[in-house]
């Protein structure tokens, strides 16, 4: 096992640690271009780093009670069955040139659309609007309708099961507490990160011994990233994450 493997994951709990958000925007893009795995197996190995990570996470807010199980069984409802349809579009893609153009060109999108989502979280939780009004009208169709479009865009990129999708619940349900948002979102994105990255490995997109590594890492990356949250500024750590998945998604989207 490589040491950088381990230091890699380390990091980027780091930063999910302080931020909350960065897991597979930060992870498959190293993976890329730090470590030259192709996008394919970076992404299948980050989506199964991810369910393993984040079951942890859904498990302490299913004890503390800040999981709406209803919004998160829409959500699946609409995700699960669009992983399984990316999977069997990925499946039908022959070509490994034009399989890696597909995933790195989805990956630039997720990308700078979390960074979009980042920027915006909190304009869209006050926005009041005929289609505010709306889409709050038809909120279960809707929300199956998000969760559709995150269960195809995370199999295709292992990004937006975070920043993305809570930014989505943020302005489908104002009324609800940011804590029991999030909750929501990581119970979420266990079960389709798990669906997406077993998906994966049925491909053969899945390295194994990179998972371990990374797995070994992130734990006390997480723990510490948590513990110095607190005594950092905010806006800083923000628009500092923003600027990077910016940088790094324009390389791909144009790549």
């Amino acid at each position: 096992m490589d040491i950088a493997y381990s230091v890699t994951g380390f990091l980027v709990g780091l930063v999910v640690g302080i931020t909350g958000v960065g897991g597979g925007s930060l992870m498959t893009p190293l993976l890329v271009l730090l470590f030259g795995f192709p996008p394919s197996v970076a992404v299948g190995t980050d989506l199964l780093y991810a369910a393993v990570t984040k079951a942890g996470g859904a498990a302490v807010h299913g004890l503390n009670r800040n999981i709406d199980w209803k919004i998160a069984g829409l959500l699946a409802a609409g995700s699960l069955p669009a992983s399984l349809a990316a999977i069997l579009f990925l499946s039908g893609v022959p070509d490994p040139k034009a399989l890696n153009v597909t995933l790195t060109t989805a990956l630039g999108f997720m990308l700078l659309l979390t960074a979009v989502a980042l920027i915006y979280r909190r304009p869209l939780q006050s926005v009041d609007t005929r289609l505010s009004r709306f889409v709050h009208r038809y909120r279960p169709f809707v929300t199956v309708a998000i969760g559709a479009f995150l269960g195809s865009m995370v199999t295709l990129s292992s990004v937006g099961a975070g920043a993305v999708g809570v930014t989505a619940l943020l302005f489908l349900f104002p009324a609800i507490s940011a804590v029991r948002i999030v909750g929501t979102d990581i119970a979420h994105a266990v079960p389709l990160a798990l669906a997406a990255g077993l998906g994966h490995a049925w491909l053969g997109h899945v390295d194994w011994i990179l998972l371990a590594g990374l797995l070994a890492g992130s734990l006390p990356g997480v723990m510490l990233g948590s513990y110095i949250a607190g005594k950092l500024p905010e806006h800083l750590i923000r628009y500092s994450l923003i600027t990077l998945l910016v940088l790094i998604g324009g390389r791909f989207a144009v790549r």
